[in-house]
């Protein structure tokens, strides 16, 4: 598995892999983003690859107030793919890359409360949660409000 910044060659398989009814359901459509994954320029966006194929799709953001400063990470998979620790592997290679490469002390990551496969693929890395911020997310329906759950991990945690 390696991480490399997403290219316009990237972009019609992501839009794909997020366009399935698993990722939907948690990133929203990809038609209400027609220039996704282009369209923050506040975080850095790259493609999960592996043996040279599109697996998903991996963003962090940076906070660079010194006084808080840490890195947020999200990602989503290709649904075919998940069980396979791809996930655990993302998430490790990211969190390495943000505490090694960028001098990040912590991370932050904040699933849906009910998005248990990813809360357990984040704490095999070292994530602990930290709360559960309620009626956080608008559904992707946007009919109605769901939990997440904050979870951090500091440097010394990761596994």
């Amino acid at each position: 598995m390696t991480l490399t910044p997403v290219t316009e060659a990237h972009v019609q398989e992501l839009r794909r892999i997020r366009g399935t009814a698993g990722v939907r359901a948690r990133w929203g459509s990809v038609e209400d983003s027609p220039t996704w994954p282009f369209d923050d320029p506040t975080t850095a966006h790259f493609t999960v690859l592996e043996e040279g194929v599109v697996r998903g799709f991996v963003q962090y953001g940076e906070e660079d107030d010194p006084m808080y400063r840490h890195a947020s990470v999200d990602l989503f998979l290709d649904p075919a793919q998940h069980g396979r620790g791809l996930g655990t592997d993302t998430v490790r290679t990211m969190a390495r890359h943000l505490v090694r490469d960028r001098g990040h002390h912590r991370l932050v990551i904040d699933p849906a409360a009910d998005n248990k496969a990813a809360i357990s693929c984040y704490k095999a890395v070292g994530f602990r949660e930290v709360g559960v911020m309620r009626r956080y997310e608008r559904d992707t329906e946007g009919d109605g409000w769901h939990d997440g759950l904050l979870m951090d991990l500091l440097a010394e945690d990761l596994t």
